[in-house]
């Protein structure tokens, strides 16, 4: 081990932190829902606008991540970040009523956006490619496993103490964060930073934050008004396709769309998305399905929810090695099919279903997600140029953002859809489990079609025999 990999390893593990905080305050508000509603005397329905807030600057934000690390520096701009994001979570803690939250709120995300993809970024420069599976690790688990932590621990929140609580304890969190960041992250030389562009810019924030805000609607459980769905999807498609056709053509663009020409880095952004989006929506429906129609308390539906996060976790210390040892596709392959099988299977969960049964599902369902997500975020970056990463990173950031929010809209289409076509709550529910099986099966015709070499310059080749030898495949060399 050289001397880098330590301080490599502790800036992962900071990262991973941030991430945590990050992913599990966009999912944790919706449990505190109807206490936020009480004290600040507002609808519970209202609250949503909470979430929503958070969300659409996390998407409108996170692109230009990558310009503004080049401007600024990754030190200046993620010390920054956890700064805004800290202060932002005492302020929501302490928010008078429904405005001020929402506006700070808004200054989360304005942290939130540029925390991750910086960090992420921090990581990703200073680490070889063999090293990568083994740093991404680190990095990809919180993101695992604060949606699944979340409604037991809100449910904890709000039933013995207080909504503040949620936000409070983001404050001591990041005051460690940025104290470390400050030892760990050394001063870098700025690049030489193009002009911003600005039509990119604007093209590009309006059709995130239309397309976010059409999720907010779809999601919303009562289907939101028609007219200002279809006006807001209609703003988000002619949006993104001016932006799109305009990122191709300038020379600078805010988000280099050219990244998408290595195969490994077009799986993991397109593929990977989706995967991602199934991924996201689990520990939504799950405890739905528990609390509405099982009749399960909030504690209670969120510990049954937890045995994903022991697939999660209780893989992570072999997903290195897996990697190494089949590479990537196979596991992709395998990750896939095991999240739509395990997804579908809970279609069939009845008020009658032993908890065991349940908790067997939810591990294999973890399982899948833990090696499927540390596969993707992996072979994204495996055979990306250095010249690139920045570019890569800020759009791989921006498309599995996007999936998680989307995901959740997926999944409430699905369950007013199964309510239509149906004549009971639990049918609804079966409907949007297979829903989001099949989806999962996307992925997996993706990974089929994956080069069987794809990744290996991030793997350390293990041979027949299974001794791990410390050659590497070329790093220059693309899956086209």
């Amino acid at each position: 081990m050289t001397d880098s990999q330590p301080r490599g390893t502790a800036t992962a593990l900071l990262v991973a932190g941030c991430f945590f905080m990050e992913m599990l305050d966009g999912t944790i508000v919706s449990t505190a829902a109807p206490q936020i509603a009480r004290d600040l005397h507002t609808a519970p329905t209202s609250v949503g606008l909470v979430i929503t807030a958070y969300l659409v600057t996390l998407a409108v934000l996170i692109p230009l991540s990558g310009w503004l690390t080049a401007r600024f520096g990754p030190r200046r701009v993620f010390l920054a970040a956890i700064t805004v994001f800290t202060l932002a979570s005492l302020a929501c803690a302490f928010a008078p009523n429904l405005g001020v939250l929402v506006g700070t709120r808004v200054l989360q995300g304005v942290g939130g956006a540029m925390m991750v993809p910086v960090g992420r970024l921090v990581v990703l420069t200073g680490t070889a490619k063999r090293e990568l599976p083994r740093m991404v690790a680190y990095i990809v688990w919180p993101g695992l496993v604060a949606p699944v932590l979340a409604p037991l621990l809100g449910g904890l929140i709000t039933t013995y103490a207080s909504w503040h609580w949620i936000f409070l304890l983001n404050v001591p969190l990041g005051v460690v964060a940025l104290l470390v960041a400050r030892r760990l992250i050394a001063p870098a030389p700025r690049d030489e930073t193009p002009p911003l562009d600005l039509v990119g810019t604007l093209l590009t924030c309006t059709g995130l934050a239309a397309l976010t805000w059409t999720a907010h609607l779809l999601s919303a459980p009562t289907g939101g008004a028609p007219a200002r769905t279809v006006a807001a999807g209609a703003i988000a498609a002619v949006a993104l396709t001016a932006a799109v056709r305009h990122l191709l053509r300038t020379p600078q663009p805010l988000v280099n769309l050219r990244t998408l020409d290595v195969q490994s880095f077009r799986a993991s952004a397109l593929d990977g998305s989706l995967y991602m989006a199934v991924v996201a929506a689990l520990p939504f429906l799950l405890p739905l399905l528990f609390q509405e129609v099982f009749g399960w308390s909030a504690v209670k539906s969120g510990a049954v929810v937890l045995f994903v996060f022991v697939g999660n976790i209780g893989v992570k210390p072999a997903t290195t090695y897996l990697i190494n040892r089949f590479g990537f596709r196979p596991l992709l392959i395998v990750s896939t099919l095991g999240l739509a099988v395990t997804t579908a299977a809970c279609a069939l969960f009845t008020r009658g279903t032993p908890v065991a049964v349940i908790a067997v599902v939810a591990v294999l369902s973890g399982v899948a997600r833990s090696v499927g997500l540390s596969g993707y975020a992996t072979i994204a970056f495996s055979e990306t140029p250095p010249e690139r990463l920045r570019d890569a990173n800020a759009l791989f950031a921006t498309s599995h953002q996007l999936a998680a929010g989307l995901g959740v809209a997926v999944t409430a289409v699905a369950l007013r859809g199964g309510a239509a076509l149906t004549d009971g709550t639990r049918s609804a529910y079966a409907v949007a489990f297979v829903v989001l099986g099949v989806l999962c099966l996307v992925p997996t015709a993706g990974a089929l079609r994956l080069h069987p070499a794809a990744g290996d310059a991030a793997r350390t080749v293990v041979p027949a025999q299974g001794r791990v030898t410390q050659s590497t495949v070329s790093d220059s060399r693309k899956s086209d």
